[in-house]
């Protein structure tokens, strides 16, 4: 399994990549055969879901960032 999917980050999809990871041990006739295009296809939706989620999280604080800085400079320019 690649390395970046173990992080903190992916916590929501720990079981759908231990079932990958399960089903890439079978061998490589069984994934060969397609039978982990399902546990992959989960993993891809989970993986999806989570990052959507991040950028939404990150999305909001840059905004409320970007707000607490404007009424800053409006707070200075007033003052000045």
């Amino acid at each position: 399994m690649h390395p970046l999917l173990h992080t903190k980050d992916n916590t929501g999809c720990e079981q759908v990549m231990i079932a990958l990871e399960e089903c890439h041990a079978r061998g490589f006739v069984w994934k060969a055969a397609g039978m982990c295009n399902d546990a992959k296809k989960q993993l891809v939706d989970c993986l999806r879901a989570e990052r959507s989620k991040s950028q939404t999280e990150n999305r909001n604080g840059v905004q409320d960032k970007q707000a607490r800085i404007r009424q800053m400079w409006k707070e200075i320019d007033e003052n000045s």
